[in-house]
Parts: C-alpha cells; structure tokens; sequence
C-alpha cells in the first residue's frame, strides 16, 4: 500500500486545500500528517511546540509520515517540515512526491502574518523566507514532480496534478477525474 502522491512545500503552498480537491477527483482520500500529528498528541501544534519543544513535534512529525507513507492508499500532505529528517527524505524515495512549490508573495498573502504556525511566530515574513529558502533544496531532492502554485487557485493546481500525474494515478482523464 502506498499513497497515490505526497504532496510537500512551504507552508502556504497549498497542500492542503490542493490535496483535497485532487484525492476527491481521483476518488481517494486525503490525509495530512500534521492532523494525525494533532491526534495522536491530543492537541494543537503550537501546544506541542511551547509545552513539549520542536524535538518532540518533529519526532512525533517522523513517525507520523512513516505510518502514513506504509498504510494510507489516497493523497497525502505532509507538513513544510516534514523533509528535514533524512529518515523521512530515505522514505519518500519510494513514493511519488509532488513538490508544491510557491513564492514568498503568494506564500505570506496565504499564510498570513498572524497565522498561529509556531515557527512564524516572530518575525514571520523572514522567517518564512529563511525557512523557504533553507528547504528549497530538500523539496526538490524528493520531488519526483515540481508544479508552480503562484497565483494560482486549488482547483487550477489540482487540475495540472490530475494531468501530471496521469498513468501514476490508474490513467486519470484530467476532464472527467477519476476512473476507477
């Protein structure tokens, strides 16, 4: 069992609302790991952050991806940091990953400045910037695909997705979705 694609970028690059709407077109699931995260420790990120550390968001991060990556057969987000972990980086060459990739404008007009993200919590907009620019390199090390979200909606993303990913997806007709 392995996810139809896994979906990484920078936060704001749309993931999420991506992930969506390309698992409902190819009649699949979605799950984003950073929701399993959150159920799995009973409560939100930031809380995790200030009560337990980054370390620990980040282990729990690493076991959530590599539970996902062996039993989930639909679309799957993982979180903007998620490829830091050479483990997970080790997993994600197995699987087809599409690297949602977008530009600090696009990213910060999403996000927002007052978003909650704990590692954006000071100084957001440098802060996204270092944090873009720092895992750039990763995303394209585990990207078998690399599709520009800038100024783009979800469902124009989700569409060129239906189209890239094609044969991989059981030969998906990006007019009419899915097929199975």
């Amino acid at each position: 069992m392995a996810p139809v694609c896994v979906l990484v970028g920078a936060p704001g690059a749309g993931k999420t609302s991506t992930g969506q709407l390309l698992a409902a077109a190819l009649g699949v699931e979605f799950r984003d790991t950073d929701a399993d995260i959150v159920a799995l420790a009973g409560k939100p990120i930031p809380e995790i952050f200030i009560d337990d550390g980054e370390e620990h968001f980040r282990d729990l991060e690493r076991a959530a991806v590599a539970a996902a990556l062996s039993s989930f057969d639909g679309v799957l987000a993982l979180g903007g940091g998620a490829i830091l972990a050479e483990q997970t980086r080790d997993l994600l060459s197995r699987h087809t990953v599409v690297h949602l990739s977008v530009g600090l404008a696009d990213a910060v007009r999403r996000v927002g400045l007052d978003s909650g993200r704990p590692l954006l919590a000071i100084n957001p907009r440098a802060t996204l910037r270092h944090l873009m620019e720092q895992r750039q390199p990763l995303y394209a090390q585990v990207a078998a695909h690399t599709v520009d979200t800038d100024g783009r909606t979800p469902e124009q993303v989700a569409a060129q997705l239906l189209t890239v990913l094609g044969s991989r997806a059981g030969g998906v007709d990006p007019a009419v979705g899915s097929d199975r």
